[in-house]
């Protein structure tokens, strides 16, 4: 959605405040209708998604309706991360001025109140329900709603009363009702309920009644696919198969409606044509994220974070009444728990300048937006992890703490180096999202990104603090850089770069601006350090006593540059958002003795697959598109919580020498898999 806003219409429930209830003394629950973790719903759950509960689905709505729900609290929590906030500010403008976490506080207790006022608003979505008893399919408004039970919000339910039941079985007391399926989408990210009305009728009016009665019969097996619409005025039918494809999709509405349900509004002027989707499709939201892992601060990072630290906690109004004032400021903030000893007086009066400067330019920031890289979230943390001296003097309050940890002398010579992560935080958030098409960077077509508020802009944007622990694995930089040179020539990395080639044309044909595809395709060494952490977090969950789907990874892989030097390494690790860490499972595999066992027998069963040798051989060749080569759901992919490339970019034979027939090759970075 682009910034201008032509018109706001208002949707079924512009006024959200589903906690009311609370401040109203009512007696019943009527407002909790289920629960979910920090991590799925800025992962999977978060606002403009379909959240799925037992008797019907809900979408969390956005960043507006959260406010009312903050209210009930003199002070809004934050976190703060500077690092995190400058690039999103970078790509949702400087107005951002805040991360905060998801509305929620823990209990001291299962019977006690604490956070009973807070909870994330949701709408029930979509709001078109067929009755199980009789097929009837209808807005929302002609069921009965359901949600008195205080501790069982999964009783929450819509029933169609009375329902006359087919061949007049009917009960006055009502039968449940469930979602309608389809949903219309478009590439600019609205959504909005299928109109069953119009599709039966073929565009048309019923010729009997002004808003007919409609039925959804399901297809006898074996008959036909989808689903049936029956007019009860008319007795037109028509099937829902007929919607499916890209015949289909001419026969839908050819303009979009402009509907963003999480906002409860419309926006007009939408030029996308609709498409077909069902509810539960995996391709009906996309969150846009980014995420760093917090590093000690040097006394630069210091006086970087000192600007927002005083805006945040000593407040716009006294920086102003007080900013000429330094012995003021500076007491201020400490009695705010902010921590200014070691920086001087010119270091104080600079960040307060920086707090009353006039904000950056939109010409400036989108400028800074078009030549950042992903990358550049990822080069603190490796270049800390390069200096071991510093590990000892950890500043424990960031949540860090890694210790050098000794090779073990089986361990492969190309593994360079082993770090245990005992404890780390990482801090996550989320800028928006997207349908259809995910956007591999978060650069990308800035117009594709759904807004998270009403506004043109959000002033800030939710966020988690997950905290965990890992094993960060180096490679040795000029093994790999050696290695790299002799696949860049190879006809297997040719043939992969053709296939992301056709991939990018077709994936991002409606929604992408002109981009050279090659820039979005990782080097060779990408492929090689993603495809060891994919058999390294299999193997892992084997002996860390955490499921694979828990174990995600962290590449560290790029060619040197002006402004950053090479790198070749992985973080596999494990974080809980709505805990204070885990439990040591993990890093306790990075004694050397374990650590080399594991290394071992994780590149043993990556030589082996039960698919080969149709997966040892599986090189893309026009027409097809696919971004792995000899890997597969058996030998290599991972959960979908566990890869940050979504299963791309893999490739065993870029790790060992496979047997193959004739197709193309290339030297295993670690060699033949018989000398491992």
């Amino acid at each position: 959605m682009t910034d201008t806003v032509a018109e706001v219409l208002p949707d079924n429930n512009d006024a959200l405040d589903p906690l009311g209830d609370v401040e109203e003394g009512q007696a019943k629950n009527r407002a909790k209708v289920g629960s979910a973790r920090p991590s799925s719903l800025l992962y999977t759950y978060g606002p403009g998604a379909i959240m799925d509960l037992p008797n019907f689905s809900i979408m969390p709505a956005g960043l507006d309706d959260w406010e009312p729900i903050w209210k009930r609290r003199e002070v809004v929590p934050t976190i703060l991360e500077p690092r995190l906030l400058n690039v999103v500010r970078l790509h949702l403008g400087t107005q951002v001025d805040a991360l905060r976490p998801f509305p929620w506080q823990p209990k001291k207790g299962t019977l006690s109140n604490e956070g009973s006022d807070l909870g994330l608003p949701a709408r029930v979505f979509p709001q078109w329900f067929r009755c199980t008893g009789c097929d009837y399919l209808g807005p929302l408004t002609r069921f009965t709603y359901t949600n008195t039970h205080p501790f069982r919000p999964d009783l929450a339910q819509f029933a169609h009363k009375p329902c006359p039941g087919r061949g007049g079985r009917g009960r006055r007391a009502g039968s449940p009702a469930v979602a309608a399926q389809h949903l219309l989408t478009c590439t600019n990210g609205h959504l909005d309920e299928f109109p069953y009305t119009l599709w039966v009728h073929r565009g048309a009016t019923c010729p009997n009644a002004e808003s007919p009665e409609l039925k959804m019969r399901d297809a006898n097996v074996g008959r036909s696919v989808g689903s049936t619409i029956i007019c009860q005025a008319c007795g037109t039918t028509r099937g829902m198969a007929e919607a499916q494809g890209s015949k289909g999709r001419e026969k839908l509405p050819q303009t979009c409606r402009g509907r963003h349900p999480h906002l409860g509004a419309f926006y007009p002027g939408c030029q996308a044509r609709p498409a077909l989707i069902m509810m539960g499709a995996s391709n009906l939201w996309f969150p846009s994220t980014q995420s760093i892992i917090v590093m000690p601060r040097s006394d630069a990072e210091k006086k970087e974070a000192l600007g927002d630290q005083l805006r945040f906690e000593v407040g716009i109004d006294q920086i102003k009444q007080f900013g000429e004032q330094v012995p003021v400021i500076r007491a201020l903030a400490a009695a705010r728990n902010i921590d200014v000893t070691g920086l001087t007086d010119d270091d104080i009066a600079a960040a307060v300048a920086e707090v009353l400067a006039p904000p950056e330019s939109e010409e400036a920031r989108k400028e800074r937006q078009a030549k950042w890289d992903p990358i550049e979230l990822l080069i603190p943390e490796w270049r800390y992890l390069q200096k071991p001296a510093l590990f000892p003097e950890q500043q424990n309050n960031t949540g860090l703490m890694v210790t050098e940890m000794q090779r073990g002398p089986d361990l492969h010579r190309h593994v360079a180096r082993v770090v245990g992560v005992n404890r780390m935080k990482r801090v996550n958030a989320v800028l928006g999202f997207t349908r259809l098409d995910e956007m591999d960077r978060v650069n990308d077509v800035a117009s594709r990104l759904v807004a998270l508020t009403r506004a043109a802009r959000p002033t800030w944007v939710p966020a988690t603090e997950d905290r965990g622990e890992g094993i960060f694995l180096q490679l040795d930089l000029d093994a790999v850089a050696r290695w790299e040179k002799t696949v860049e020539g190879s006809a297997l990395w040719k043939a992969h770069r053709e296939a992301h080639r056709r991939n990018f044309a077709r994936r991002f044909s409606e929604t992408a601006k002109v981009d050279d595809a090659d820039t979005r395709l990782p080097g060779p060494r990408y492929w090689l350090v993603h495809t060891f952490a994919h058999v390294l977090i299999r193997e892992m969950a084997m002996y860390s006593g955490y499921g694979a789907a828990s174990i995600t990874e962290r590449i560290y892989a790029w060619n040197d540059a002006p402004q950053r030097e090479s790198a070749a390494g992985l973080l596999i690790c494990t974080t809980a958002s709505d805990s204070e860490g885990t439990l040591g499972g993990l890093v306790a595999l990075a004694e050397p003795a374990r650590l080399q066992s594991i290394v071992r027998t994780a590149l043993r069963r990556a030589a082996r697959c039960s698919s080969d040798p149709t997966c040892a051989m599986r090189t893309p060749a026009d027409p097809e598109d696919f971004l792995h080569g000899a890997a597969c759901h058996t030998c290599s992919f991972a959960s979908e919580t566990s890869c940050e490339k979504a299963n791309r970019f893999l490739d065993r034979r870029f790790l060992l020498d496979l047997p193959t027939a004739d197709g193309p090759t290339v030297p295993g970075f670690f060699g033949s898999f018989h000398g491992i």
